[in-house]
């Protein structure tokens, strides 16, 4: 692991729980990285299992929520303009934008499990008006799921858990698609409520 890394990833483990929300607010770091080191640190016994999901989840959020308004406040030129600071590209904006016209908000949830879709789909949430609320409860409801599952695999690699992107791989793909599932039940339901 580059050197880097590791240093930011010492000084946030110093900080213990904070040191996690932080890691997963700033994103400099993937969220997989931080969190199986979380995992580490709880089998290491320097931090409880409730209190990093809180803070995974807690950071998680801020993080999304950070994207929401700039969509929101700032709208798709700000970001053409300003996103490659945030690791957000052309790329990510267009297909974000797709899927958010084509499902709706509640993709929000679904699309927190699709590489590259969940970094940016925030933005079109924010661009689009989407109530505050709903959005950060759909943001929750997924990154729950996700911290517990880094944090679990980073507990159970211990010593090896610099491997964590590796090993979890093959799950990233059923957990896709099982998301994409749940969005499309989502969808249906909603549609049928609506039309009657």
């Amino acid at each position: 692991m580059q050197d880097y890394m590791m240093s930011a990833l010492d000084w946030l483990s110093s900080l213990g729980y904070i040191g996690i929300a932080l890691g997963l607010m700033l994103e400099v770091i993937p969220s997989e990285i931080v969190l199986g080191y979380g995992g580490y640190m709880i089998s290491e016994g320097s931090i409880g299992f409730t209190g990093a999901i809180i803070a995974g989840t807690i950071g998680g959020t801020i993080a999304q929520l950070f994207l929401y308004w700039l969509g929101y406040f700032g709208g798709r030129p700000m970001l053409e303009k300003y996103g490659k600071f945030l690791l957000i590209n052309q790329h990510h904006l267009d297909l974000s934008e797709k899927w958010f016209r084509q499902y709706g908000p509640g993709v929000i949830f679904s699309a927190r499990f699709i590489p590259v879709v969940r970094h940016a789909i925030s933005i079109p949430a924010g661009i689009a008006g989407m109530s505050a609320i709903k959005f950060t409860l759909y943001t929750i409801a997924a990154m729950i799921p996700w911290t517990v599952f880094f944090l679990y695999l980073g507990i159970v690699l211990g010593e090896n858990w610099s491997g964590i992107k590796d090993i979890a791989k093959p799950f990233i793909i059923p957990i896709s698609i099982l998301a994409l599932g749940g969005g499309a039940v989502y969808i249906m339901a909603a549609r049928k409520q609506k039309n009657l």
